[in-house]
């Protein structure tokens, strides 16, 4: 039953439309084309399931805290202070509801995480006095860090509330809309069972961020609380790590500030531009997939001025083509060697994902390094992601299967 149900979730997901399927390749899920594309052509486009501004633009007025669209003065919208926490600002009414439904309504104000339909028990002036300090004390925490990750897994845990909490209003789980997030035809599959799939990094949090996470979910409704443990906690933090993109338009900003912490941690997404130009992070279901190469087969794109990711084929694929995007800057810039080059791609994809990558032009490149070089390439990483224990066992019971 359990081999059927992964089986079926691959079937579903990513619908066919997107012109793309998930495979196994050397023990790996890796994105192929489904038909032949030609170089410059969207193979498909993806909204996240969640987002968040780099910290130095959240409460800028400059972008729109839902989608990050360059905001235009007189049409910028605002909630009240006392329920605008963070500064954030709006291009429109559909980006603020949107925003208010998944995530702000249950992170940063006192109504009912409930669906409207839903009648809520009264709540005393005690409660409502217990949630606004939590959430006090978790805004004061995120602005003092500055990281995208505690807001990121915040909202995703905000959102599967949202989603299960649905199911209980008449007609069961709502639907995905086309504007949202990418999800299995047929939408029987839950958040979890996209997010369970993904790889992930080890990460250990800081000792204050959860308590204060579990505090805000506490106080809006006694129970949801269970939406996170301290090793789900740990995993959705280590899973935004590895897994979210930078979003930025054109070839990035200069303005972003300089780092304050040691570069190796500084939070790194995937951006062929490099994480020092983007203007903020965010998560994807399918993109999620995508494998780096320093030769990569597409390129994330965000022309639309928005979060709407658009993956454009960087030449021509054939159909079963395996789609690579570029997780760092992998251009060659004049001041420096294709051997400096390589050293610089390799350190920065070993801090924020912890791999050697393996790449033909890797490869090319490293028969120019020197005895010392290839030692001390000799000691990198491999692979330091993992997946979840349940579909690693998985994975292995079907490797089993090929060989029998």
């Amino acid at each position: 039953m359990y081999d059927h149900y992964c089986l079926g979730y691959y079937d579903a997901f990513p619908p066919k439309s997107t012109n793309v399927a998930i495979e196994t390749r050397e023990n790996r899920k890796v994105v192929v084309v489904t038909k032949d594309v030609a170089a410059g052509e969207v193979i498909y486009k993806e909204n996240p399931v969640v987002s968040a501004l780099d910290a130095d633009l959240q409460g800028s007025g400059k972008h729109c805290a839902h989608c990050f669209r360059i905001i235009q003065s007189p049409m910028s919208i605002e909630l009240s202070e006392e329920f605008n926490p963070l500064s954030s600002t709006f291009c429109s009414k559909a980006c603020l509801v949107a925003n208010q439904s998944q995530s702000h309504n249950l992170l940063f104000t006192t109504e009912s995480p409930l669906p409207a339909e839903i009648s809520a028990t009264p709540v005393t002036p005690t409660a409502i006095e217990a949630r606004h300090k939590a959430q006090e004390k978790f805004i004061e925490y995120i602005k003092k860090e500055g990281r995208a990750a505690p807001i990121l897994v915040a909202r995703f845990i905000a959102r599967q509330v949202a989603l299960e909490t649905s199911k209980m209003v008449e007609g069961g789980k709502k639907t995905t809309e086309k504007s949202d997030f990418t999800d299995a035809e047929g939408g029987e599959y839950l958040l979890a069972d996209h997010i369970e799939r993904l790889r992930y990094l080890e990460v250990k949090p800081p000792a204050e961020e959860l308590p204060l996470l579990v505090e805000i979910l506490q106080t809006a409704l006694p129970g949801l609380e269970q939406f996170v443990t301290d090793e789900r906690h740990a995993t959705l933090l280590g899973k935004m790590a590895y897994n979210a993109y930078g979003v930025s338009f054109g070839g990035g900003r200069d303005d972003k500030p300089e780092p304050t912490t040691r570069p190796e941690d500084v939070e790194k997404t995937r951006t062929p531009y490099g994480t020092a130009r983007q203007i903020g992070s965010a998560f994807y279901t399918l993109s999620s997939y995508l494998t780096h190469s320093c030769e990569p087969s597409a390129r994330p794109s965000f022309s639309s001025g928005t979060t709407e990711l658009h993956l454009i084929a960087n030449r021509d694929l054939k159909k079963g083509d395996e789609l690579t995007v570029a997780f760092v800057d992998v251009t060659k810039h004049e001041d420096e060697s294709a051997v400096e080059c390589r050293r610089r791609r390799r350190i920065e994809l070993a801090r924020g994902w912890r791999f050697a990558c393996g790449c033909a032009r890797c490869e090319e490149e490293g028969k120019e390094l020197t005895p010392e070089e290839h030692k001390e390439q000799a000691g990198e990483e491999k692979d330091g992601s993992k997946v979840e224990a349940s579909m690693s066992r998985f994975e292995e019971g079907e490797k089993n299967d090929q060989v029998e």
